[in-house]
């Protein structure tokens, strides 16, 4: 029902069930991870009124969990991204998973855990602070990679000046057809980039 994708890993679907309504997945070597998607994989929708909570427990030296909660995932929202900078360094006053058991956990494996629970009493909590990557941020990276894709793209299909009329022969195209130099595309790609990275909303104005 559920998985989680860490940053620079591949997917994590390895669930395994605390309680009736309680689940979590291992995550090896979390030091290096700052985020983490958890998202539903499509098979089992959440019931009616209820959604996912999600948790962050990080092991102590004395052999606990310290949890932390980041938001919730839902039929209507089946993904989310968390930042997990901050959290590592948290702890909380109260366990979600009280009475559930992990077994041994590596100082350096982290759990996410997943607390199915009315949508009334998810919405009533507060989020660990500076989980959630914001906005501005999050649209700076899609317009990147958009961009990225764009230039790709595009420069697949370049060719030498010489070739322009051979290729235009060879493949029947239009000899009126215009051609744009690559560099001219480049030259807008690096301004573009540049004005993205100093004010991600310049082009509102």
């Amino acid at each position: 029902m559920f998985g989680i994708v860490a940053s620079g890993r591949l997917i994590n679907t390895d669930v395994q069930q605390a309680s009736e309504n309680q689940f979590f997945l291992a995550l090896e070597q979390a030091e290096s991870v700052g985020h983490v998607v958890v998202f539903l994989t499509g098979g089992v929708p959440f019931n009616p009124g209820f959604a996912g909570a999600i948790y962050f427990g990080w092991p102590t030296p004395e052999g606990g969990i310290t949890w932390q909660y980041l938001g919730y995932i839902s039929n209507e929202k089946p993904s989310a991204i968390f930042k997990l900078a901050k959290v590592k360094q948290s702890d909380v006053t109260s366990n979600p998973f009280a009475g559930s058991t992990f077994g041994a956990i590596a100082q350096t494996t982290a759990l996410v855990g997943i607390c199915v629970e009315s949508v009334n009493e998810i919405v009533a909590k507060t989020p660990a602070a500076d989980t959630v990557p914001s906005t501005v941020a999050s649209y700076n990276e899609f317009c990147t990679k958009m961009l990225q894709n764009f230039y790709n793209y595009a420069a697949s299909f370049a060719v030498g000046q010489m070739d322009i009329a051979m290729t235009v022969s060879q493949t029947g195209g239009n000899p009126s057809q215009n051609y744009v130099p690559i560099q001219t595309l480049t030259n807008w790609y690096e301004s573009f980039s540049k004005r993205l990275a100093a004010n991600p909303n310049f082009w509102k104005t």
